[in-house]
């Protein structure tokens, strides 16, 4: 096969993250291109076997891979409720393999999970062609571990490691590496290694040994051959975030400091952050939203490259403070990793529902850039940009990012720092030492940035209007016109730094597929099937200089995106004149390729 979908699932903590991850990452380490899908429960911890408490880890591999796949070639079931979700969801295709754990299939399992029969598979209507492999998990796991000292408690823990040497088997993946990838998922906790190799190990031999009767599927060749060369791992987008900020910081010469408040699906960002001080990062964990927003606008003032994190609920609660740094024209990085809402919402699930949001979510005429990464990988990318331009330019930039690309995983070449564009911070010439006010700007409309500590450029900056010449307060309804307009044309002459759009795929077509964000992977799988051509935004605001030149050439536009249609109506109130149709779905997952073809051809 070209590439494979393997889904695991099961109760929150019989570990199908790890499992998902390890799987993952050993198909990244044989070069193959990845995408994942973690799928977490919203509840904190469903009580056990239950419907509501089941955890998902999808993961597509193999070349030409955009997405975690609409349909699962394999799924491994952890229990019954696991088993129905699968079914109920339709998380695999009518020719898959499911392998399920049938010590997990007790009448009490069903009772838990709502069944009304004793045959789950008859009841849950699972097609003849899909091919049901029942193993024994918890039975052959206590067996492989008879000889241990563990408790019954860490042993059952163990079963997820017998789930994934079977399906290291089932793909014919070579064990050496598996056992060292596992020797180094555990080495802070080395009492683990040795149980869980060996219950991996015999889950590998299981399939071996036991001649199931199930075909090894093989993966034809590792999709990074067609990669430009160098060193690939497997990243996942809040880490390349924080990695992207750090590189931006180390590049520019400025002190990173991250001033933020934890919450899902942003803390990772946070913990990244705070165990890099040899990186010169500087991670404040506040009280709260306003006060982190609040200390990174400090921060900036002072001269570093200051950072806040989170998620929709907290985007709201910073709103006042980005005006701030809005009318004190510093620059300041808001990385808002989207979540379903609105208040608390679905906060494992994903939307792309923050994007007005970030455009207009503020009091008055307060514009700022907003910027979108389209992959777990390029995360890294769009927060270094989102730091180049905020500090050349002196102005908060908002990236979004969302649940799928924070927690999900991509294939990632490891750039060279040198490789890297230059930024080059604002600064303040010598000519104004001993004259300067923070109204002072330069050819491209944008203010000089002087600090606390610099002899000769003291100065005050406020949160009230100041005055365009002086830079002092000022209230006068002209002044306040005249600065108004200053601050807008500040953001849209960015436009002209930033790279225009292209189109990907089949550009002669008469259908466009325009998408911002994380739909990426999703629309260019899409347009494929299509052979139509696609428009991908990550520069929002401003849009690439180029929009409607691109969008005017096309007789169908189709913009999706997960929301009511947030980006659509952005497009129409600036490109009046230009028709777009919509397709949108809202339901705390990423779009199914298929869905969107099927909408496409009708």
């Amino acid at each position: 096969m070209k590439n494979i979908v393997v889904r695991f699932c099961g109760d929150s903590g019989d570990g199908m993250q790890l499992t998902g991850n390890m799987f993952a990452q050993l198909g990244a380490e044989l070069g193959h291109e990845i995408s994942t899908l973690p799928d977490f429960p919203a509840e904190i911890r469903a009580p056990q076997g239950t419907i509501g408490g089941v955890s998902g880890f999808q993961v597509q591999l193999g070349s030409g891979v955009y997405t975690p796949g609409d349909k699962a070639d394999v799924i491994v079931a952890m229990n019954a409720a696991a088993l129905k979700v699968s079914a109920m969801n339709k998380h695999y295709h009518d020719h898959a393999i499911i392998i399920v754990d049938t010590d997990a299939l007790s009448a009490k399992d069903l009772e838990k999970a709502l069944y009304k029969t004793d045959n789950p598979f008859t009841e849950l209507g699972i097609p003849e062609t899909v091919q049901i492999v029942p193993v024994a998990l918890t039975t052959l796991t206590k067996e492989a571990l008879k000889e241990s000292e563990m408790d019954n408690k860490a042993v059952l823990k163990c079963r997820n490691m017998f789930a994934l040497g079977l399906i290291y088997w089932l793909f014919d993946e070579p064990m050496e590496k598996a056992i060292r990838l596992l020797e180094d998922k555990f080495k802070k906790k080395p009492a683990l290694i040795a149980p869980n190799t060996k219950v991996m190990v015999d889950g590998y031999n299981y399939g071996q040994n036991l001649a199931l009767s199930v075909n090894q599927i093989h993966i034809e060749e590792a999709g990074v051959k067609n990669q430009a060369s160098g060193r690939y791992t497997s990243i996942a987008g809040n880490k390349a975030t924080a990695w992207g900020l750090i590189a931006a910081s180390q590049k520019a010469g400025k002190r990173l400091f991250l001033g933020s408040y934890p919450i899902t699906p942003a803390t990772d960002i946070l913990h990244e952050l705070a165990a890099r001080k040899d990186m010169n990062v500087m991670a404040v964990q506040a009280e709260d939203e306003i006060a982190g927003v609040c200390t990174a606008i400090g921060a900036s003032f002072a001269g570093d490259l200051a950072c806040t994190t989170t998620s929709g609920p907290g985007l709201s609660l910073k709103s006042e403070a980005i005006g701030l740094a809005v009318m004190a024209e510093l620059p300041l990085v808001v990385v808002d990793v989207q979540r379903g809402g609105p208040s608390t919402g679905l906060p494992t699930k994903t939307e792309q529902t923050d994007l007005l949001q970030a455009l207009y979510g503020r009091n008055g005429e307060c514009p700022a850039v907003v910027l979108a990464a389209s992959s777990s990988a390029n995360c890294f990318d769009f927060a270094y940009e989102a730091c180049k331009i905020a500090l050349e330019n002196m102005t908060p930039v908002i990236l979004l990012t969302d649940t799928y690309l924070a927690n999900g995983t991509a294939l990632w070449r490891i750039p060279k720092l040198a490789e890297l564009p230059e930024i080059t911070p604002q600064s303040v010439p010598e000519a104004l030492k001993g004259c300067y006010n923070p109204a002072i700007r330069d050819e491209r409309g944008v203010r000089y940035w002087a600090f606390p500590g610099m002899e000769g450029y003291e100065h005050r900056n406020i949160g009230l209007e100041r005055d365009a010449v002086r830079g002092t307060i000022s209230t006068n309804p002209e002044n306040h016109e005249q600065m108004v307009l200053a601050r807008k044309h500040k953001i849209e002459q960015i436009a002209n730094s930033i790279p225009e759009l292209q189109v990907q795929g089949n550009a002669h077509s008469n259908l466009l597929l325009v998408g911002w964000g994380s739909t990426e992977g999703h629309l260019h799988a899409a347009a494929d099937k299509l052979n139509c051509a696609l428009a991908q935004f990550n520069y929002i605001s401003p849009l690439p200089k180029n929009t409607r030149e691109v969008l005017k050439q096309y007789k169908r536009i189709i913009v999706c995106e997960l929301n009511t249609g947030q980006f659509a109506a952005y497009l129409r109130s600036q490109l009046p004149g230009i028709e777009i149709e919509q397709f949108n779905e809202i339901q705390g997952q990423p779009f199914a390729v298929e869905r969107i073809v099927n909408y496409a051809s009708k």
